[in-house]
């Protein structure tokens, strides 16, 4: 996968850094380069100001001690308070700590009185117990007090590796190193970075390979190679031809999902109905089509019909025994299948049965509460998406402000640019038409997701304000115009 956008765990990026280290780049200047990177994004967005740096005992502490230093050589008024101070100047390395000329006061809420600015390099991504003490206490006042906090890594008492928050407080602005973490991304941690500037300090790119991410920040360059192509020589049924399940009496989830993957680029596209529902689907569709579901037999002709390339079940299909004998007709074929709301619904009681079910390429695309009745709901989101991927053997689409996207295999994608506007009825059953239209025109089903997720949110905010579901699908072309605009012109390849 494109490693520019590799989302680091704690234990990478220490291996990153070590390898830097190992092929002749001192520790010292990888830790001046971060601490001159913090100044230099400081003093683009703040003209000289009383500002105080709050240094921990570890690598985040000289990081601060460093951009204390390049701040007061600008003429900045700086105070650096360090935690523990006498026993940290005791315990570590003088390098950094002798370069710096004035005073060091012990980190205590008195260091903040007259600052105009507070720099926290108290801890970093690594911290893994809530803050207490003098670190609690001082960031507590700061964040009282109002000035600015620019936080080095990440804001002290958020935990890099899952987003969650042991006692941090907000900050305006995050400067970190070489690659974001997973917590810049995941809720709640990312709700309190402010802006997110990562900064080149020496690493080079190529320590990636031998890291070996697992996890990204969802991005076009991602999955934009493998998008599905269009060829001149091409047709309505090479472009592939998906089929949902339409339920009754909630007809509007499968309708909106349907014209989603259209526009998605499913050459055809098909709802099955019972005949109840036949004339509501039928008035308000022209260009997808409907097919009778008049006896319980026609449905396993359906499936029966080689040109269907991928398939939808759970918009408003009913959480009972038919809904489970359909997913369990449609996982057996082997073709790409998507589940979604009331087909997850269907197993709640028995979703080890639903594991053993799936046998090719499939999705699934749970709430938190769709998730909680399937899989495990206990550790940080990452963890359990990855795990509910795992057991299943299905990519898993983990819905929310910060969607993750995860595969068998370990795989995993954080999506960010969902914008506040999608949290309204139906755009979900958008989604699931957006992935649906991707998979039936042959693309695989990790980056199918990780796309339709990405395009779900760039059209929401294509938008803006007063967005409901039934906009993102005539929002997408649009998104496709820019984004094959910024690659290449797709009917020309």
């Amino acid at each position: 996968m494109n490693v520019q956008t590799a989302l680091l765990d704690v234990r990478r990026m220490s291996e990153a850094a070590r390898l830097t280290v190992a092929a002749g780049t001192s520790g010292a200047e990888l830790t001046e380069n971060a601490g001159a990177a913090v100044a230099r994004q400081i003093a683009r967005r703040w003209s000289a100001r009383p500002v105080t740096v709050l240094c921990g005992p570890g690598h985040n502490g000289d990081d601060g001690l460093v951009a204390g230093r390049h701040l007061a050589e600008a003429g900045w008024p700086v105070r650096i308070a360090l935690l523990g101070l006498h026993e940290t100047l005791a315990e570590k390395p003088r390098h950094h700590a002798d370069r710096w000329r004035g005073a060091m006061e012990p980190l205590t809420p008195a260091v903040l009185e007259g600052a105009h600015l507070v720099v926290d390099a108290i801890f970093g991504a690594g911290l893994s117990r809530p803050l207490a003490g003098p670190a609690a206490e001082t960031l507590a006042a700061a964040a009282r007090s109002g000035p600015p906090i620019v936080a080095v890594d990440v804001p002290s008492g958020l935990m890099g590796d899952t987003g969650e928050i042991l006692g941090a407080v907000p900050a305006v602005l995050t400067v970190t190193f070489f690659r974001k973490r997973a917590g810049h991304l995941l809720l709640p941690g990312r709700s309190l970075c402010g802006e997110v500037v990562v900064a080149d300090i020496g690493i080079p790119s190529s320590v990636l390979e031998r890291i070996d991410p697992d996890t990204f920040e969802n991005d076009p360059g991602l999955w934009i190679s493998h998008l599905p192509q269009l060829h001149g020589d091409g047709n309505k049924y090479s472009r592939g031809h998906a089929l949902i399940v339409g339920g009754y009496p909630m007809t509007g989830a499968a309708r909106m999902a349907a014209r989603a993957a259209a526009r998605a680029g499913a050459g055809l596209t098909t709802i099955a109905v019972p005949e109840i529902a036949l004339p509501i689907y039928a008035a308000a569709l022209t260009s997808i089509m409907v097919q009778l579901l008049a006896a319980p037999e026609e449905f396993d002709r359906l499936l029966g019909d080689p040109r269907f390339s991928a398939l939808l079940i759970g918009p408003g299909a009913g959480a009972g025994e038919t809904t489970r004998g359909r997913v369990r007709a449609m996982l057996g074929t082997g073709r790409p299948t998507l589940l979604d709301a009331d087909a997850l619904t269907a197993f709640q009681d028995d979703p080890v049965s639903l594991d053993r079910a799936i046998v090719g390429p499939c999705v699934l695309t749970p709430h938190d509460g769709e998730f909680r009745r399937l899989f495990d709901p206990s550790g940080d989101k990452l963890t359990r998406t990855r795990a509910a991927a795992r057991r299943s053997g299905a990519v898993i689409v983990l819905k929310g402000s910060d969607t993750v996207v995860a595969a068998p295999d370990g795989r995993a994608i954080v999506n960010a640019n969902a914008p506040p506007t999608l949290a309204t009825a139906g755009a979900g059953d958008v989604l699931s038409g957006i992935v649906l239209g991707l998979l039936a025109q042959g693309m695989d089903a990790f980056l199918a997701a990780a796309a339709a997720v990405w395009l779900h949110g760039a059209a929401a905010n294509e938008f803006g304000p007063g967005l409901i579901a039934e906009d993102l699908p005539e929002l997408l072309p649009s998104v496709f115009r820019h984004l094959y605009g910024s690659e290449r012109d797709p009917c020309t390849r």
